[in-house]
């Protein structure tokens, strides 16, 4: 079956063929007829299997096919909605190549950028809008987006979306819509939350399931290696430089674990950067065209971040740690073996990783193969720490919970946002830090960000007196002209390290009032 046969116009078959595409993906065969007669759409396919085009073709037909005639300003009659900056980019310019022989105006919004910009390009008007939620609700808040005129909404990567927390603003965002329009919803896994949804949202829709439930594309080969926490990347490094990979997508759970493997791998002679929530938008569109360019070998990302990442043909993808859901498993290696192309996926797998792994093959239904790097097996002495919310108890990985903030993506955080299992966390405070993000003052230390003085350092400006100075006699731990007492004055008896008949502290019990303003050495 070729393109021809779908009933596409002739604009739009040239410039499918202007980027490649010669015949239909298994996808694109059955969603293109439906989203042309109008009919509602439930389609469940695995990330790189031309997904997206199985609803942009077919919407820019449709748009196309009735023109406007007013010579009002465009309103947005087709509204895509994506849960990442990266994806919502990725798309847009998919419908920018798709209509690029049409009289259609397309726009991509987020979050992360200045929303002025946006703002007046929307006041031009725009025929498709891809959004991310957060950005999409900020604009209508302002007056700069009407969305009463949509006639197709797509949610993409549904699945995503409802895991980021963005179930309350989708509904926000409903309620903004005609009632009459056509739904389209994408996702990458059909899960029981995603049914929900469509039957709230999907009227008497065609269902499209290009491959099972939960599965991962027949084109990558998948591997287990297990190391110990602490040899993860020593490992890592061994392999890339023994089987020179050029191109290699890492994913870790946190940020502060990504930060950390990108140093360490730079560090080692493989040039790396990071890549998550947050960095600016411009940091990681750079480091996304360095990745793709070439200019680095190896990607380290968490798994929101890596949503809409379309690198052609990447060879490599590496679980330095595995997902705390399973279904981000699929997710993730879904990035190689796109299309037609075979990829690699390989899990570095320690003692307090093993459920997660079960977890995995039980969602696979299989059993992902073993393989052993000579001099890296696992020490049996070291027992398991338990993994709580996508953290270790201690070490390894590193990164706590995010406390708030905007979801990854740059929108802000959804509403009423559940905490993911596999979004990103920030380090974990130390027992007594104080709230905030103010590194922990040390006992006696001043607020704000006035410097530690120095034992017997004067007040305010006076600079302090050389040892011997005459003219003022130095105090001994004393005030006024009360002399020094001896050890053993019974009438004042001497008080070690306490208040009043207080036993002594221990180390390690700080009181409120250690952070007191008096520095320690004036007294």
């Amino acid at each position: 079956m070729s393109f021809d046969s779908l009933g596409l116009n002739a604009d739009i078959l040239r410039a499918v063929a202007e980027q490649g595409y010669r015949e239909p993906t298994p996808v694109q065969r059955q969603a293109i007829p439906v989203v042309l007669a109008g009919r509602d759409l439930m389609a469940s396919a695995q990330t790189g299997t031309g997904k997206t085009a199985g609803f942009t073709l077919p919407i820019l037909q449709r748009l196309s096919a009735k023109p406007l005639t007013a010579k009002s300003r465009r309103p947005v009659r087709a509204l895509i909605l994506t849960p990442t900056r990266e994806l919502a980019a990725q798309v847009g310019e998919n419908v920018h190549d798709y209509s690029k022989y049409l009289n259609l105006r397309s726009l991509v919004v987020f979050g992360g950028v200045s929303i002025n910009p946006q703002m007046m390009k929307l006041r031009g008007g725009v025929d498709v809008l891809v959004a991310t939620p957060g950005r999409l609700l900020d604009l209508a808040q302002q007056n700069a987006v009407d969305l009463s005129q949509v006639e197709i909404l797509v949610l993409d990567e549904a699945d995503r979306m409802l895991d980021m927390g963005f179930i309350h603003d989708i509904r926000r965002v409903l309620a903004r819509l005609p009632a009459k329009r056509q739904n389209l919803l994408f996702s990458a896994t059909f899960s029981d939350e995603i049914k929900s949804l469509a039957e709230k949202l999907l009227d008497n829709p065609s269902q499209v399931e290009v491959a099972r439930r939960n599965t991962a594309s027949e084109q990558i080969t998948q591997h287990v290696h297990f190391v110990d926490k602490k040899r993860k990347r020593e490992l890592l490094s061994l392999m890339i430089g023994q089987g020179n990979w050029q191109q290699v997508l890492v994913f870790t759970r946190t940020k502060h674990g990504a930060n950390h493997l990108a140093e360490q791998l730079n560090k080692d002679g493989i040039t790396a950067a990071a890549i998550h929530g947050n960095k600016s938008q411009g940091a990681r569109t750079r480091a996304l065209s360095d990745f793709k360019g070439g200019q680095i070998r190896v990607l380290v990302a968490t798994d929101i971040a890596a949503r809409g990442l379309d690198i052609e043909e990447l060879p490599h993808v590496v679980n330095y740690e595995l997902p705390n859901v399973p279904e981000d498993y699929v997710h993730r290696i879904g990035r190689t073996g796109r299309a037609a192309a075979t990829g690699e996926a390989i899990s570095l797998v320690c003692v307090d990783e093993h459920k997660l792994l079960r977890d995995i093959e039980r969602l696979l239904k299989r059993e992902i193969p073993r393989m052993a790097q000579p001099g890296f097996e696992p020490d049996p002495s070291i027992k398991a720490e338990p993994i709580l919310n996508g953290r270790q108890q201690r070490g390894g990985g590193g990164g706590g919970r995010s406390q708030g903030g905007r979801a990854q993506g740059g929108d802000r955080q959804p509403s009423g946002q559940r905490q993911s299992a596999s979004a990103d966390r920030q380090p974990r405070r130390a027992s007594g830090e104080r709230d905030g993000n103010q590194p922990r003052r040390a006992s006696g230390e001043r607020d704000g960000n006035q410097p530690r003085r120095a034992s017997s350092e004067r007040d305010g400006n006076q600079p302090r007196r050389a040892s011997g100075d005459s003219s003022h006699p130095r105090r001994i731990s004393g005030d006024g002209n009360q002399p020094r007492r001896t050890s053993g004055d019974s009438s004042h008896p001497r008080r070690i390290s306490g208040d009043g008949n207080q036993p002594r502290r221990t180390s390690g019990q700080r009181p409120a009032h250690a952070r007191s303003d008096k520095p320690s050495g004036n007294r």
